[in-house]
This record gives structure tokens, sequence and C-alpha cells, in this order.
């Protein structure tokens, strides 16, 4: 059964948002999606609900946040590290596939304030037996990417602050965006390191806030709106748990495999010509360029070049993250969301920084140390071709 997008809404993303409690991040979220679809809460027939609740401090929200967005309908918790917001995606999209319900919503809510310190939680990511008594935590692990990427393909530091200057501008224009800054190749550079290579103009903040996607069978969908945006084609995968078991870290092998894969299953035989916008998750500047190599829209060793060369800004050939991306905002169980919210928006014509004649869109997320990827092709056809 074809499953389309007709409704997505997010918070105004902060650092922490004391204005509102659990429930009420969750329902602002919630009430806009709803808006933006035309229909009221007793029209969901479902709701499948992502959080990370070491990274809130609480444990399960969604008791809390059910208030919200579920009026004792059916609910389903999601809960994958960094893939967390994409994976209640693909589950609230399976249960329509499925011919289970007509209408689903995906909620995901993340305090990340409320957290005293998220490093001990990112730390329960790597291996418990060989590498967690390093302290090891997500930026770890991108550094290690960078520093690897750069021995092996020559790329400088200046590459990698293009990433960030382009989500930057990008950002300043999105009106939820939680970093708003402008900036130059100058500015990242001189800002001070993290973990080397890394500096901080180069990595994620900690968000609050909250996204909900709304999906609806074929002929629900086309009577709620006129510009759905079609789920063309989705996949996951993971890898291994043991950072020792990758073969190197200046590639993504395991996104490739599931990039290749997703474009099988959509009918895309060049990613280049056929995508014409691509939301990454990407809370590091190397990890963009990682993504779009993996992806197939650059030859290894080339992705460092794209953004220095203009390819991936808003008005280029392969426009990348134009709503700012997880560098600019990053409330981590509801990110992955927010990438799939916004490539819908990007198929419907109605984002925010629109591409200019955007039809198909590519919506990514990753978790754990580098091993959980889920990915979505979007499009506002039923099928390519």
């Amino acid at each position: 059964m074809s499953v389309a997008v007709v409704g997505f809404g997010q918070t105004h993303f902060r650092t922490k948002r004391k204005d509102k409690t659990h429930p009420e991040i969750a329902f602002e979220a919630v009430n806009a999606a709803l808006e933006h679809a035309g229909l009221e809460l007793k029209d969901i027939e479902a709701v499948a609900y992502g959080s990370m609740d070491p990274f809130d401090g609480i444990y399960c929200p969604e008791r809390w946040d059910a208030t919200a967005c579920s009026l004792e309908k059916p609910m389903m918790k999601i809960s994958t590290g960094g893939t967390t917001g994409m994976t209640t995606a693909l589950a609230a999209y399976e249960h329509v596939a499925s011919g289970l319900f007509d209408l689903v919503m995906a909620v995901c809510v993340q305090r990340v304030g409320e957290c005293v310190d998220a490093q001990p939680v990112l730390n329960t990511a790597v291996d418990p037996i060989y590498e967690r008594h390093s302290g090891l935590g997500a930026i770890h692990i991108a550094s290690f990417q960078a520093t690897a990427y750069m021995e092996k393909y020559g790329a400088t530091e200046e590459d990698l602050a293009w990433v960030s200057v382009k989500d930057h501008k990008n950002a300043l224009k999105n009106p939820y965006a939680h970093i708003k800054m402008d900036l130059g190749v100058d500015d990242v550079l001189k800002s001070r390191v993290v973990c080397s290579p890394l500096k901080l103009l180069e990595c994620c903040p900690r968000s609050d806030g909250a996204a909900a996607v709304i999906f609806a069978s074929e002929d629900l969908a086309k009577k709620i709106r006129d510009n759905p945006a079609w789920i063309v084609a989705e996949t996951t995968i993971s890898d291994s748990y043991y950072l020792g078991d990758r073969l190197s870290f200046a590639e993504w092998d395991s996104l490739a495999i599931a990039g290749r894969r997703l474009f099988r299953d959509a009918g895309i035989e060049n990613p280049v010509k056929d995508i014409d916008v691509a939301e990454l998750y990407s809370p590091f500047t190397i990890q963009e360029i990682l993504e779009l190599e993996a992806l197939g829209f650059a030859e290894k060793g080339r992705g460092k070049e794209l953004a220095r060369e203009g390819v991936t800004f808003i008005d280029g050939d392969m426009p990348t993250n134009p709503s700012g991306g997880v560098l600019c905002t990053n409330p981590i169980g509801a990110t992955g969301l927010v990438r799939f919210g916004e490539a819908a928006l990007q198929v419907m014509g109605e984002a925010v920084n629109q591409v200019d004649g955007a039809e198909v869109a590519l919506a990514h997320a990753w978790g754990g140390t580098l091993q959980f990827h889920t990915l979505a092709v979007l499009s506002s056809k039923k099928k390519l071709g």
C-alpha cells in the first residue's frame, strides 16, 4: 500500500525549553502537525513515540506525553539511539503500509537540557568490555573519522570548515533552528578545538524540542491534501558494536550498503541526477562528507570538495541540509524525525529554505557507534520514473 506524509510539525529548538513541560513540548509539535494536515487529534488512529530516556533524565517519558499525543490510542515506544527519530517515522509508516491503520502519527520528544551530563550516556554506545572505560563518545568517534579521512584523502581543516559555513548560513533562515550564526571559514577555524581536529563550530549542539509527522494511506492522503510526500523506499542497517571491527574510519561502508539497497528499491540508478535534495544526519562536519561519498553523491575522496565548490549549497547541484541540519539543531531522539519531516516539506514545496523544483528527497539518520543507519526516499509522486 502506498503511504504518504500529510502533516509535519516541529517546535522551536533551544538549549533548554524551560517555558513548557515535557507534554507541553510534545503537544506543540503535535498541534503543528495536525494544523498542517488540517486534522484533529481524534482522527489519529495510532501513535509511534520516540525518545532517548537517558538524555531526558526521566524514565518512560511516553507515559507522561501520552496525554499530549495519543488520547488512549494504540502507542508504540521507539528508542534506538541517534536513529530514534527516523526509526519512529518508519514504524509509523509500516503501521499504515501494512494496512493495520489508515492514519498514524510519529512523535519524538527530547529535553537534553534536563540531562546533567550527556557524555556518560553517549559513552554507553561503545563496547562495554574493551572501549567504554576510555570514556569514548560520539565526538571521539567523529574525530577518528576526520583524522582517518584526512590522512587517506588529503582533506584539510578548511574543507571541513566549509560544511559548517554552509549549514549555519542555511539555519539563519530557519525559524526553528537552535544555532543561528553567520560564519566564515576563518570563524570556524578559529573556534576552540573540542576533539582534534574537530572544533566547536564543527560540532552539533544539544537541543530541547519535539517533532511530529502524520502518515496516511493512499486514499486518505489524496483527500487530506493535494501535495502529499510519498514514501518511495526505506531501509535500515546495523553494523558491529565493537569499533575494532571497523575496516576503516575513512569510509562508511555500512551506510554505502544501505544506500545501494535503498536506491535499488526506489528505482534510483544515479543518485546525483535522481535526488534533488538531502537531509543528512551529520552532527559533525566530517560526517556530511563521508555520507555524501557513501551514498554515491561523490567519489571516494571527492566529498571534501562539494561544500567548498558550492555543490551542497541550496542553489548548488546537490543541496544538502537546507534546514541547517544537525550541526545547528540536535534534539537527539527527535533529530532523525526532523530530517524526515524537512525532506517531506521539500517535496511538498513548502520548506522554509525551499530547493527550486525539488521532487525527490533523501532523509537519513545514524546512531550508536556509527553502526545504525535509517534511510528513506520521499517524492512528490508515488513512484519514480
